[in-house]
């Protein structure tokens, strides 16, 4: 799929935008109801820390795709706003968006969100099961897989408890199953298994390659929600992908990776506002959340740019430092 397409004309208008986008931009101000991407279902709500934090990266982000556009036989880039679930991906991928629309440079803003192999309520179920597959096995490798425990663990499964670390403290066996399951769910989150990171990645380099329209996928959170919508990107000279594994290793096309630094506290409470899940602070949606954000901290080191949840463009070093690491 979008292997074959015409290609657009060739122009270097954009890049003589782009050399005056940040003073264009540097005073804008931004109306209560502008364009959003491709996301599923997401609720947006541009706050003033959005609009504020966009500002902050938007120059930094010209200069890296300056020299991205001006390698680019069709001045075209891709840049991916990454962090965790419910930081503010969305919003601040539109702000940015609609700040390269205002100084005359196209961007088309997608989300990854629309890419796993399952739809949402099933993604979530094949999570669960792998956990608590592995977490199975994992006993029975360790040995202490006895009826005793099999109703405990049972029990547990039941309350949605299953994950919760409190239990590493009281019965010595749980460790076996619950290091087990942490291994195989981060086997499964972020990877192939989990999401289409191919097609995403085919995508990417068609748009960079000149491709006038293209064939993005839509997804819903039911089984009737899932089509292709053809798009015309023939105006558009940046692709930007707000996704929580938009710097993925499983992506090569990927030229400005942007990372929107939080803790997975942090995330959790953007989730609370935004109300996407009925069970926002379960330990499996806790133990989801680590999990994501530790791969997010192993990939950091591929960001152009990081900014913190305080606002502020750090170095890598910094970050590390932010982080504890």
């Amino acid at each position: 799929m979008n292997t074959n397409y015409n290609k657009i004309t060739v122009s270097k208008d954009a890049l003589e935008k782009l050399s005056k986008a940040s003073d264009i931009v540097s005073s804008i101000v931004i109306p209560e109801d502008i364009p959003h991407g491709d996301m599923p279902g997401d609720k947006i709500e541009i706050g003033e820390s959005h609009i504020a934090k966009a500002k902050t990266i938007f120059p930094i982000l010209v200069k890296e795709l300056q020299a991205k556009m001006s390698a680019n036989p069709y001045s075209r880039a891709v840049v991916a706003v990454c962090g965790g679930s419910g930081v503010g991906k969305s919003e601040i991928a539109s702000l940015l968006s609609y700040m390269l629309e205002t100084a005359g440079i196209g961007s088309y803003t997608m989300s990854g969100d629309n890419y796993p192999h399952r739809i949402p309520m099933y993604n979530d179920a094949e999570r669960l099961h792998t956990f608590r597959k592995c977490g199975i096995r994992g006993m029975v490798d360790a040995g202490v897989m006895n009826p005793e425990n099999a109703e405990k663990i049972r029990e547990l499964q039941r309350a949605e408890d299953d994950a919760n670390k409190a239990h590493l403290d009281t019965d010595t066996w749980f460790r076996s199953y619950f290091e087990a399951g942490s291994k195989g769910l981060n086997d499964y989150l972020g990877t192939p298994n989990e999401t289409d990171f191919e097609e995403v990645d085919q995508i990417m380099k068609a748009f960079k390659d000149g491709a006038d329209k293209l064939y993005l996928k839509r997804m819903g959170r039911d089984e009737a929600s899932l089509w292709y919508d053809e798009v015309d990107l023939s105006n558009k000279n940046v692709l930007i992908v707000e996704w929580t594994h938009g710097n993925s290793d499983y992506m090569s096309q990927v030229d400005v990776p942007v990372l929107l630094n939080s803790t997975p506290e942090e995330t959790l409470e953007h989730r609370r506002s935004r109300n996407r899940d009925g069970k926002l602070d379960s330990p499996f949606t806790m133990l989801v959340l680590e999990l994501e954000q530790k791969k997010l901290v192993d990939q950091a080191h591929k960001a152009k740019i990081i900014i913190s949840k305080a606002g502020d463009i750090i170095s890598y070093d910094e970050f590390k430092k932010l982080m504890g690491i």
